[in-house]
């Protein structure tokens, strides 16, 4: 009778561990950008500094007039934007050769002539519905009266090419089969430095309902360092603006991304609700947060150059300029591919 109980034991045991193997094999085959089966990694190492270095002086060059707002130079920098996004063949959610959303003269204030922001985008795999946005703006200062120029590499030269490098992240991926779940819209925004414009029009006239964005990941200078960091054992750093505004879990993959990866200084000094700088109100993703849409906003801090014809496309830190261009993938990477979508827990709490 032992002997029976001990051998219908030992099947039992053999079936039981043999079911639970098939279900574990099951479970994978359905996460298909679970992060144990993509080397993610990758992914995020064709951000390359020589790329984001070979678009910055050139985004960044005299042909471009310094990117004022509705002024030909703006207009050239945006033809250059939707040419990179055709050779990487990254298509428009306009559709067709449309890669411009329009925003005519009678939106803006004081003259400004009208102007287009620039999009671009991925579609979802599974959530195509939802939304992830990755924003810059790529106008600047244009050129003064004394026929200087303000080249703005690092404000936003580097926000806007380091949108190129993660597209071209994604688009790699999305081609070996590892598209994202949800969709990723590459947004381009116009006329920051007169007002958010650019971003308060998207968001007044979504392409994508705003109810179906799940963040707004927003970058607005990454490419230099301020007083504050200028010691070498304190330089690797970056400011994360807003990430625990709105999304508790959004603030909590920001770190985990960063800590699994690029393992950079997260500085959120400028994150403090009494910062009297107010930053948090003054680049584009407050046009998002003020929608409830959980926002980051990466920021290096302000510098000697800063909206001075010198902010110019030599005095990037290149290397810095990759590792936190890097940290912007993982993190969209991590939020595009979660099962489900962020939860936003701080509405009503600012």
């Amino acid at each position: 009778m032992k002997k029976v109980l001990v051998a219908i034991s030992s099947l039992l045991f053999l079936f039981s561990c043999g079911s639970s193997h098939n279900s574990s094999n099951k479970s994978d085959s359905n996460t298909s950008n679970n992060e144990n089966e993509v080397d993610i990694a990758s992914y995020a190492e064709t951000i390359t500094s020589q790329e984001l270095k070979k678009y910055l002086y050139k985004f960044s060059g005299d042909e471009f007039e310094g990117r004022d707002t509705g002024e030909p130079g703006q207009k050239k920098a945006a033809e250059y934007l939707k040419a990179q996004y055709q050779r990487m063949n990254i298509p428009s959610p306009l559709g067709g050769d449309d890669y411009f959303q329009e925003i005519d003269e009678s939106y803006f204030r004081g003259g400004i002539k009208s102007s287009e922001n620039v999009l671009a985008y991925i579609k979802g795999t599974e959530k195509p519905d939802e939304i992830v946005v990755i924003s810059a703006h790529y106008d600047h200062i244009g050129v003064d009266a004394n026929g200087n120029i303000y080249n703005g590499a690092d404000d936003d030269g580097s926000g806007t090419v380091s949108i190129l490098e993660i597209a071209e992240a994604f688009a790699a991926a999305a081609k070996d089969g590892y598209g994202p779940k949800r969709s990723i819209l590459f947004l381009h925004v116009t006329g920051e430095e007169k007002g958010l414009y650019g971003s308060s029009y998207y968001t007044e006239n979504p392409v994508f309902p705003l109810e179906k964005t799940v963040t707004n990941l927003n970058i607005d200078m990454i490419g230099r360092i301020d007083e504050k960091h200028k010691e070498k054992d304190k330089n690797q750093y970056i400011y994360l603006i807003g990430s625990d505004r709105l999304s508790t879990e959004l603030h909590n993959i920001s770190e985990e991304a960063n800590n699994e990866y690029t393992k950079l200084d997260l500085d959120y000094t400028y994150n403090a609700k009494d910062d009297r700088n107010r930053f948090y109100y003054r680049s584009d993703h407050y046009n998002f947060a003020k929608n409830n849409i959980p926002i980051i906003f990466y920021f290096n801090g302000v510098h000697e150059d800063y909206h001075e014809p010198s902010d110019t496309a030599d005095k990037i830190e290149y290397d810095l300029f990759t590792k936190r261009t890097k940290l912007v993938f993982y993190t969209a990477w991590k939020v595009a591919n979660k099962e489900e979508r962020l939860v936003v827990d701080g509405i009503g709490k600012e």
